[in-house]
């Protein structure tokens, strides 16, 4: 079976070695390849997945795609709490360690730039969710003797005396809803406008949507904000400060993780570094 090689990350050679058990794609530990004055956290994975033809197919199954990403960022974190790294992005495959070589000397002075900008700090995320109460006027009474969808018995709310008592609910649950996402708005503003000054950079995603995170109510902020490591502790307080008691806004704070969001372009392989030969 041919085998391609998978690179995770880039970084300078440190002392030390690889944490004990960290396993990447297929179960196997990751290797360190040196050259130069970098590194490389590489793998063996098989061509018949990620070869450029093969890996297309691969990426629009989301099952394969989720275990990948998740042995890709075990590594990343795993290095990341022994010496900084640039992660690369996901799917970064060389055909042999040459083709490694000649990666890390296409992208030497943007990984050594990058290296030096990231070096003793990670990145937090923050998430706001807009999450208001179901609707119960939104749904009439069943048909008598008609199951509940959920297994657990819950209270039916009781009809409403007329057409006008219906409207009068419908537009009460909606003026509700209107404020949970006006409250999840103004405190994204606030929170990001006081993390980004307690942060180095800040970055602003794309909200996710929850029919793929599987999250509880509607993204609203999706940030990033890169924190020095010895000041992480202050950001996670501060985080906790602007979060207000308020059972329609969810506030999510994650991390630290390595600094994907600040990697830059150092971090984003080219169209033909993804599943295809160097």
């Amino acid at each position: 079976m041919t085998e391609l090689r998978y690179v995770y990350a880039v970084t300078r050679p440190f002392d030390g070695v690889l944490p004990e058990g960290v396993r990447g794609l297929g179960g196997e530990p990751p290797r360190l390849l040196r050259h130069g004055d970098l590194v490389a956290v590489v793998g063996a994975v098989p061509a018949e997945d990620f070869a450029e033809a093969p890996l297309k197919k691969r990426l629009e199954d989301l099952d394969w795609l989720t275990a990948t990403a998740r042995a890709h960022e075990a590594v990343i974190g795993a290095m990341t709490t022994v010496t900084c790294t640039v992660p690369l992005r996901l799917a970064t495959v060389c055909v042999d360690d040459s083709g490694v070589r000649r990666l890390l000397d296409a992208g030497r002075d943007r990984f050594a730039t990058t290296l030096e900008r990231l070096e003793g700090r990670v990145e937090w995320g923050v998430k706001v969710y807009a999450d208001p109460q179901p609707d119960p006027a939104a749904s009439r009474p069943g048909p008598a003797g008609a199951a509940e969808p959920s297994a657990a018995p819950r209270e039916r709310p009781a009809a409403p005396a007329s057409g006008r008592d219906y409207l009068r609910r419908r537009l009460s649950s909606r003026q509700a809803r209107e404020g949970v996402w006006e409250r999840a708005e103004a405190l994204s503003r606030t929170l990001h406008a006081e993390l980004s000054q307690r942060a180095q950079a800040a970055a602003l995603h794309r909200p996710q949507d929850s029919r793929l995170s599987e999250a509880r109510g509607q993204n609203v902020l999706n940030a990033a904000y890169l924190v020095p490591r010895e000041s992480s502790q202050e950001f996670v307080a501060e985080v906790g400060r602007l979060t207000p008691q308020d059972q329609g806004v969810r506030v999510e704070l994650t991390g630290p993780w390595a600094p994907y969001s600040f990697a830059g372009q150092a971090g984003q392989a080219g169209p033909d570094e993804a599943g295809t030969s160097r």
